[in-house]
């Protein structure tokens, strides 16, 4: 491997694992704010975990409170599993750039474009919820505010995702075909 090819990777590997503790941190902070205003203080709503304002909601109905909270902690956490994954690769180095084309790397594919998916998923439930609630005539706060901001790009990304899937299944069929030839 070339020395700027090792540098990028090592660039990637630097920011996939800040991204990933960034991500976490923001799951935390959506799992703690969320127990903490249900169980101990119910003005957290008024301040949660990024400054936005939920109290509106939590007076209006606690149960469309959890379901929303419930909802950005699943995005918040699939996006941590996604990077943790990202961070996994690298860390077990498993992109051998001899033979690229390898059933790890099919399955770590897989693996994003599904969790890719379940992110779009999540997301757009949540700013259908959020728009739901805004037609009811809630005072609520922006659907980005929300972390549910790209819903169709996640599932824009997990088609890509699962066509590259296609075709690096594709490539190591040619592979091994190459391999037994020889």
């Amino acid at each position: 491997m070339s020395r700027k090819t090792n540098f990028v990777f090592k660039v990637v590997q630097v920011v996939s694992w800040i991204i990933f503790v960034g991500l976490c941190i923001q799951a935390g902070g959506f799992i703690f704010n969320t127990v903490f205003t249900l169980l101990l203080n119910p003005a957290g709503a008024s301040k949660f975990w990024t400054e936005v304002d939920l109290a509106a909601l939590y007076h209006f109905n606690q149960s469309h409170y959890v379901t929303l909270t419930v909802l950005m902690c699943i995005v918040a956490v699939l996006k941590a599993v996604l990077f943790y994954n990202i961070v996994l690769v690298f860390h077990n180095k498993k992109i051998n750039l001899e033979q690229p084309f390898n059933d790890s790397l099919k399955k770590f594919i897989d693996l994003v474009a599904t969790i890719s998916f379940g992110i779009g998923l999540f997301s757009l439930w949540g700013a259908g919820f959020t728009q739901n609630l805004i037609a009811d005539g809630l005072q609520m706060p922006n659907v980005a505010d929300l972390s549910f901001g790209g819903g169709d790009v996640w599932w824009f990304t997990s088609v890509i995702l699962l066509v590259i899937g296609q075709i690096i299944k594709k490539g190591i069929e040619m592979q091994q075909e190459n391999e037994l030839t020889i």
